[in-house]
């Protein structure tokens, strides 16, 4: 866990990097990166909307059955190894009353 005075250094920091946008430096000796708006540009227009890129049904398979179907092989391959070393292998009780 931070100190508290960590993290009230860090957002003392914070806060002057976002007062001084348009400063190259804030007196430290450290550079400041100015903050850029998402949603519109430096006269005031609104930006369009980014694209979108939609995970259809078929990419959604394209991933899911190969990463099932090696979880599969591998519990199947695991469960075989802790039979083979009888780890944990289900005891036969014949309940044949």
């Amino acid at each position: 866990m931070a100190s508290p005075l960590g993290r009230l250094a860090r957002l003392s920091l914070f806060r002057n990097a976002r007062v001084s946008q348009l400063s190259s430096s804030n007196g430290t000796g450290t550079a400041v990166t100015p903050c850029r708006t998402a949603v519109s540009t430096t006269s005031g227009a609104i930006l369009p909307k980014p694209k979108k890129t939609s995970f259809g049904p078929i990419r959604i398979m394209l991933v899911v059955v190969p990463f099932l179907y090696v979880g599969t092989q591998i519990s199947k391959n695991f469960a075989a190894l802790l039979e083979e070393h009888d780890i944990f292998v289900p005891e036969d009780d014949d309940d044949d009353d």
